[in-house]
């Protein structure tokens, strides 16, 4: 097998795991992650209760992560597209989707409101950052372009919330 014949493969078998794998986890992560901040905050904002935060954050988390996989598994069967069985991305991308969403969700164990609300904040501060990470090591887009993008959506998000558990509470 010649080196140009190596190289050829070599690059169809990374666009592969880029479609296949490396997408469907990203589009999930990050739904995960920006999606589930409204419900959790807002009703984190308005009761002060962390165990409701809590329970609205793993209902979202759980939900958002079916509805993400039935999304993608059910957009295209990938023979088309080149973009691989359709259980699998949804399954990648449903599974993302409920990581990203049940990571800030957890801090909202801690039964102190204030603790849980700073936990949280830290955890989103890591979300974010690993997501530009994901995002820059990936699909080769700058890190600090990556951070400002995905903290844009993250910030409008929590506006929203607040304002929305501010006028509940």
């Amino acid at each position: 097998m010649s080196a140009a014949t190596l190289t050829a493969a070599s690059s169809e078998s990374a666009k592969s795991f880029l479609l296949q794998r490396a997408q469907p986890a990203m589009t999930g992560l990050i739904d995960g992650s920006l999606s589930t901040l409204a419900p959790i905050f807002a009703v984190a904002l308005a009761t002060h209760q962390p165990r409701y935060a809590f329970f609205a954050g793993l209902a979202t988390a759980l939900g958002a992560g079916v509805s993400m996989a039935f999304s993608e598994g059910l957009s295209d069967t990938g023979e088309l597209t080149g973009r691989g069985n359709a259980y699998l991305r949804g399954a990648i991308t449903g599974a993302g989707t409920f990581l990203g969403g049940i990571l800030h969700t957890l801090p909202f164990l801690i039964p102190q409101y204030r603790s849980a609300l700073i936990l949280a904040v830290a955890v989103i501060a890591f979300e974010l950052l690993t997501l530009s990470w994901i995002r820059s090591r990936f699909f080769g887009t700058g890190f600090l372009g990556s951070f400002v993008s995905v903290t844009l959506g993250g910030a409008i998000i929590a506006a929203v919330s607040a304002a929305l558990g501010g006028a509940a509470g």
